[in-house]
């Protein structure tokens, strides 16, 4: 199952600066397009593809963002670095702080509806499928339930950055907060997360199916799974 969403891109083009953790100044930079998923912008760092980057971006003068963000792809044009960047922890007031950036500068943005429904190769689009994305993977998983104590030896029957499907003997209550290990098969040590089990129900061969909604979307650990 894929799962395709729809969320208005608001374009800006405007100069702003961007600091990332730990250095001493900040860099020029081009907002290109925002929203509360991601942006697209230009500057001249350089970026690999398919990490975690911290950093402070000015939106005015009096308006930042202390964002975490994955990398979804990268392109070059006319020497400069072109990227496009997807949120993996925004607040509220985050959010609010985008809308008033973009009220301010571009404000028929906000009533215009700009639509965009898959990422281009390499392209200008940055609403990455990866993201929402469902893969049938079977892996061994191991549950823990942190209201009981008890732990559940399950199996995934599909993965996405953002949760999980789990085929399961024993019945875990929706809305139950749980751990998890996911076995994979790569020599190395089992992936952990953490999530909340958004539906349960039995199944017809007597087991339990489980929709576990992870914390924080894991781009990283999919990029692995998919690997193995």
């Amino acid at each position: 199952m894929q799962e395709r969403r729809r969320l208005t891109r608001w374009r800006i083009n405007k100069a702003s600066k961007i600091k990332l953790e730990g250095a001493v100044v900040s860099a020029d930079c081009l907002i290109r397009d925002i929203n509360f998923k991601g942006l697209q912008i230009v500057l001249g760092l350089r970026f690999a593809v398919d990490t975690y980057i911290k950093f402070n971006l000015q939106l005015s003068e009096n308006n930042f963002l202390e964002c975490e963000a994955w990398v979804a792809w990268h392109r070059q044009s006319d020497g400069h670095n072109i990227y496009g960047l997807l949120f993996t922890r925004l607040t509220d007031k985050d959010k609010e702080n985008i809308y008033k950036f973009v009220y301010n500068n571009v404000p028929q943005e906000i009533s215009r509806h700009w639509w965009s429904d898959a990422i281009k190769e390499g392209g200008e689009s940055m609403d990455d499928r990866r993201i929402f994305q469902r893969f049938n993977i079977r892996f061994p998983v191991k549950l823990l339930d942190l209201n009981s104590g008890q732990e559940v030896v399950a199996e995934t029957s599909d993965i996405s950055a953002k949760g999980i499907g789990v085929w399961s003997r024993d019945a875990i209550a929706q809305n139950t907060p749980l751990e998890a290990w996911l076995k994979i098969p790569d020599k190395g040590e089992p992936l952990y997360t953490r999530g909340n089990v958004v539906w349960s129900r039995p199944d017809s061969s007597g087991e339990y199916r489980l929709g576990i909604d992870l914390e924080r979307a894991d781009l990283m650990g999919l990029s692995r799974i998919l690997r193995a």
